[in-house]
């Protein structure tokens, strides 16, 4: 069994809270943004794309979030109402603020860059007011996502509901998501990387991702097990670092390291990767699967999405990952 418990006889299975926002993905794949004339308009942000991600994978699933007062804010509830996730948090911006754009530039499977209008976003205006202790309360887990820790009052909002989660017993998910350009500067980054560190039970990230909270440490081999052991100081139960191609490293508070091997994959484009991972990875953990197989669940989740042109549209259900798993095991399916 996993090393983590979590709560049952709870309402919802999972609530995520942070980023909300449109992916306009390149339709004219293999060449540079400067070249390419359409885009297919989604629902993105990482948080975004693990709670579709989470409900696909049949679980009872909230948002808490903030959306602007237009057509794409409209496009977002629409899309999450559609997929059977409970929007009563999702608070409409009465402001003026815009919905964020990530434009996707698809040179190659490997060479994938976005670029991204942050500019007044309504989801870094979710106040903590807006944020309901009773949709925490009634939750197995709660993941926060890093992005959404870059401003205020959206910042504190992230906080009070960490606060929430830990007053009632909710299993806390940190996902690192750093997005450099959200912030101010480095050292912000890691204070406040950090604070939210501190009171999560799962924290999953890449290697850089943790090198950004790691401003004032003294990891100067970027040693992933120092990394780890930091957190088991605190309430972490689980780490996960990620290092891409090379598979993923779970610590747990007994000292062990968990591995487990990767999954080929026909890779259209590499972002996405990390969102169907964590959704298939939490799903494995929730369901009562061992760490391994709950990593191999996520990295065959994630070998679906990556082989898509999406990536929420693309978040598979769990007998789509089953069935990838098998295909992969018989040696149907092998990499690009």
């Amino acid at each position: 069994m996993s090393t983590i418990s979590f709560p049952s006889d709870r309402k919802f299975d999972f609530t995520a809270i942070g980023r909300l926002c449109i992916d306009l993905n390149a339709n004219e794949i293999n060449r540079p943004m400067e070249q390419t004339m359409t885009f297919t308009k989604y629902v993105g942000g990482s948080p975004a794309n693990i709670a579709i991600g989470m409900s696909r994978l049949g679980n009872k699933t909230a948002f808490i979030g903030k959306i602007a007062d237009d057509q794409m804010g409209r496009f977002i509830r629409n899309y999450l109402d559609n997929e059977g996730i409970d929007t009563s948090n999702v608070v409409t911006d009465k402001t003026g603020a815009v919905t964020g754009l990530a434009f996707t530039e698809i040179k190659s499977p490997l060479e994938c860059s976005i670029l991204m209008y942050r500019d007044n976003v309504a989801d870094l205006l979710l106040n903590p007011l807006e944020v309901s202790e009773s949709l925490i309360a009634e939750s197995k887990a709660l993941l926060v996502s890093g992005t959404a820790l870059a401003a205020s009052p959206s910042r504190e909002a992230v906080l009070l509901a960490l606060d929430y989660a830990r007053k009632h017993g909710t299993t806390v998910i940190f996902d690192i998501d750093f997005r450099p350009y959200s912030w101010v500067s480095p050292e912000e980054t890691a204070v406040y990387y950090n604070l939210a560190a501190e009171k999560s039970d799962i924290i999953v990230g890449t290697r850089e991702e943790f090198d950004s909270m790691e401003r004032f440490e003294q990891n100067l081999e970027h040693s992933d097990r120092f990394t780890a052991s930091k957190w088991f100081n605190h309430s972490a139960k689980i780490v996960i670092i990620k290092h891409g191609k090379e598979g993923s490293i779970a610590y747990t508070t007994d000292g062990l390291e968990h591995r487990t091997k990767s999954y080929p994959a026909k890779v259209v484009k590499t972002f996405g990767a990390g969102d169907s991972y964590a959704a298939g990875f939490i799903y494995g953990i929730m369901s009562g699967l061992t760490l391994e197989k709950s990593m191999e669940f996520g990295s065959a989740a994630a070998c679906i999405v990556i082989s898509s042109h999406s990536c929420s549209d693309a978040m598979p259900t769990a007998e789509q990952v089953k069935d990838y798993i098998e295909r992969c095991n018989r040696g149907e399916i092998t990499a690009s």
